[in-house]
């Protein structure tokens, strides 16, 4: 009966992923390449997607253990199900964490950015935040170390000003190597940490 109800939802989740896939591999086609980057909703899930597969992994296995019936109400089955879930959590964990740290910083910014026309702009909740590729005293260009942990594609860089002022861009809004190729004259420091907390 369970086996029943969930194989068409299952099947309309795969038919609807496949269906946006392509749509979105079709617009990307036709599409202008935009030079000005925000926290869409698509580059969010590009850094999410996998996070959010393990935690869903782990939590699935909860409702499992619990609808399983009395053999499934043993202790050591609830501690293998807590032991897995834990593990979930510590995979995806620290990768939601940087994620809602870096929306707080991001979410109302927009980075407009184009090499060719020497065009770096920043705004902060629409208003221009207003400063020249002079005044730029020097970047902190800060990556991740663990290539191979989920939270390994988030890092940041910030813009320290001459007037004090400090511009944190996250990779929440685009790839950031690109803009630091571009800013390659000011001063750079580059660190790789465990853990890119800003």
């Amino acid at each position: 009966m369970k086996s029943a109800i969930f194989r068409p939802l299952l099947e309309i989740a795969a038919v609807l992923l496949l269906v946006l896939g392509a749509a979105r591999w079709v617009t990307g086609l036709f599409s202008k390449r935009t030079h000005v980057y925000q926290t869409t909703a698509a580059r969010q899930m590009r850094l999410l997607f996998w996070p959010l597969l393990a935690l869903g992994a782990g939590l699935s296995v909860v409702p499992a253990v619990a609808m399983g019936g009395e053999q499934a109400a043993s202790t050591f089955v609830w501690l293998l199900t807590a032991g897995f879930v834990l593990f979930t959590l510590l995979l995806s964990g620290p990768a939601l964490l940087l994620h809602l740290r870096y929306w707080t910083l991001n979410h109302e910014t927009t980075l407009v950015f184009q090499p060719d026309s020497n065009l770096l702009e920043v705004y902060e909740a629409g208003q221009r935040v207003a400063f020249e590729r002079r005044d730029l005293a020097r970047i902190e260009r800060v990556t991740c170390r663990a290539r191979r942990s989920f939270w390994a594609r988030y890092d940041y860089l910030r813009l320290h000003l001459h007037d004090g002022r400090v511009v944190v861009l996250t990779s929440l809004l685009t790839d950031l190597e690109p803009l630091a190729t571009f800013l390659r004259n000011v001063p750079t420091e580059r660190r790789a940490v465990a853990w890119c907390w800003v």
